[in-house]
């Protein structure tokens, strides 16, 4: 019977088998010391030449050789305990030695001090998954989903999964298509989350529901976002008719991971409710860092008779100060203004704050009474440097934004113990597409439009479209998304119009959402619910940075599964059955 490494501990005297991989070899002079490790950890063993039949199979062992060893536990020898074990006060003396099965020199470095490439990593993800590091993230995130389950039974949610094979709908990102190959020319689609059938359950009389449910998105990777799946805990609450009674509830599983799971500390027990235009306004973001400070200034009254033309010209001036940034070097600044150009800032003007007075090239051309309400505004002082934004307001925000979170980087103003959370609620229920010129929806059809269809109704020229909100929120953790939710538009009428202020008809409407808008004939309850993202929530918790170190089997950063080598061509006969045909122009 196999005993686990950490079960050697109270063990003392008796006879065990343990089973693993040589995480490393010594030979002292006859003596054959090996570390075996296992899921547990480390256990070393002793492999004595008078004691081991068949010890010429212990002197070609090499690291990551699957074995098995009989022996008996014993205390270590004085002076010999490792304290950075939790088997260092004893070892393994063998008896039996079994090799289950040789390695090949390993492809990659298994030394948490010496990774290797991501690339590489994940191409050999299944020798990458051994390191110890990666071992204890998959117990964590085992953990993590079962505290969250928990939580969500002990509040009454009941657990019910959706289809895979869904149909294609417009909701924020493009679809993974399935073509069908009973029914030709038709396609199913990968939800891109289970909206339409959450909003279903609360039409077929659930009251509240939850799932760990797989969501399949294409769109581009990067480091807080998995190319192709991930997870979401998605829930939804019938006869809900306020947003704050969701935040309310679903608060508590986020402060209690954050506390009670992650060990942690909160910036705020009391979780701020800010909205939308508040967040791009101060913040610069709709997903604001409030781990510290250095909000955004507004200087349009202070600067509204300027002579500067920069700032005279601009349609809005905004500025961010910068503790101690005086000591920037020239080529620094250089840094961070190629890094404002690339938002859409012509350059970063700026005023530095030395030896009791302001140096700048732009100091001469404001008034001793504008230099006076800047620093007064900002609360700029001897050190710091005031940073400005001039142009759009859109893009100012953006840029301004953007130097926030880029200052706040440098000088090492988020701490991973520490977590700030916020809600985000009220935001435009449509937005300006730059890319194709027109209004459309902000995040997605399903939320419900403040005011009705009687806002909608009023609703003439695309500044009144833009100007109404939704009853949407999003839960931001340390400058990340975690959340998004909302009132749900359960209203057939009310989805009619939605969908004809930006052009839409009834047919388009009723192509893609027949199901749920037949279902709203009958009796549909007020619902409303969010969906967290658990990756992006586990990356949190666990300080990691890059998404990709906390799944098991993720894809790589340019969306490509390295180790099954996917996506890849397929057998001209499945084509033939799905009656496609491959039309590729690779010019």
């Amino acid at each position: 019977m196999r005993t686990k490494t950490i079960e050697t501990i109270s063990k003392q005297g008796e006879t065990v088998t343990v089973k693993g991989w040589v995480n490393s070899r010594r030979d002292h002079g006859g003596v054959i010391f090996i570390d075996l490790r296992d899921f547990s950890g480390l256990l070393q063993v002793v492999i004595q030449p008078e004691k081991v039949a068949n010890f010429s199979a212990a002197e070609h062992l090499r690291d990551e050789y699957a074995i098995s060893v009989t022996g008996t536990i014993r205390p270590r020898g004085e002076g010999l305990a490792n304290p950075n074990l939790a088997t260092g006060e004893i070892e393994l003396v063998a008896d039996e030695l079994t090799i289950l099965n040789a390695s090949q020199p390993l492809p990659i470095s298994l030394n948490e001090s010496n990774k290797s490439s991501e690339d590489l990593r994940l191409k050999y993800r299944y020798l990458d998954l051994r390191r110890p590091k990666m071992q204890e993230t998959l117990k964590q995130r085992a953990k993590y989903l079962s505290f969250i389950r928990r939580f969500m039974e002990d509040q009454d949610f009941l657990e019910v999964q959706t289809p895979i094979l869904a149909n294609s709908s417009p909701e924020g990102a493009r679809d993974f298509l399935i073509p069908s190959r009973i029914h030709s020319g038709k396609f199913y689609a990968l939800p891109q989350a289970p909206q339409q059938f959450k909003q279903l359950l609360m039409v077929g009389g659930i009251d509240k529901y939850y799932q760990i449910a797989p969501c399949f998105r294409d769109e581009d990777p990067r480091a807080d976002r998995l190319y192709g799946d991930f997870y979401q805990l998605d829930l939804e609450r019938a006869f809900v008719e306020d947003g704050e009674e969701i935040r309310t509830e679903m608060e508590v599983l986020i402060q209690n991971l954050v506390k009670d799971f992650a060990g942690k500390t909160l910036v705020s027990e009391e979780i701020p409710r800010i909205s939308y235009e508040d967040a791009m306004n101060i913040y610069g973001s709709d997903k604001p860092d409030l781990r510290f400070g250095m909000t955004l200034v507004d200087l349009d009254e202070t600067l509204a008779t300027t002579d500067f033309a920069v700032f005279k010209n601009a349609k809005k001036v905004k500025a961010i100060c910068v503790k101690g940034a005086a000591s920037l070097s020239r080529s620094q600044i250089d840094a961070f203004t190629e890094i404002a150009k690339k938002e859409g800032a012509g350059g970063l003007a700026y005023l530095t704050y030395v030896d009791g007075g302001i140096k700048s090239p732009i100091a001469k051309f404001l008034t001793e009474t504008e230099l006076a309400e800047i620093t007064a505004k900002t609360g700029a002082e001897d050190g710091d440097i005031v940073f400005f934004g001039a142009g759009k307001p859109a893009i100012v925000n953006r840029v301004l934004g953007r130097m926030r979170n880029e200052f706040a980087d440098f000088y090492d103003l988020k701490d991973k113990n520490k977590v700030a959370l916020c809600w985000v609620v009220d935001f435009p229920f449509y937005e300006y597409d730059e890319q194709n010129r027109k209004v459309d929806f902000g995040h997605n059809p399903f939320s419900l439009p403040k005011g009705g269809v009687q806002t909608l109704e009023a609703a003439k020229t695309d500044a009144d479209k833009l100007a109404i909100k939704a009853d949407q929120y999003d839960m931001v953790m340390n400058g990340y998304e975690i959340c998004s939710g909302a009132v749900r538009n359960y209203n057939p009428e009310v989805m009619y119009k939605a969908f004809e202020v930006i052009g839409y008809d009834k047919y388009f409407v009723e192509q893609k959402f027949g199901a749920m808008l037949e279902a709203f004939k009958f009796g549909a309850p007020p619902h409303a619910g969010c969906a967290f993202g658990l990756e992006r929530i586990f990356m949190v918790l666990t300080g990691e940075e890059n998404i990709r170190e906390v799944v098991a089997f993720p894809k790589s950063a340019a969306g490509v599964d390295l180790m099954m080598d996917s996506p890849s061509d397929v057998d001209p006969k499945q084509l033939n059955e799905l009656k496609l045909v491959l039309d590729i122009d690779f010019d």
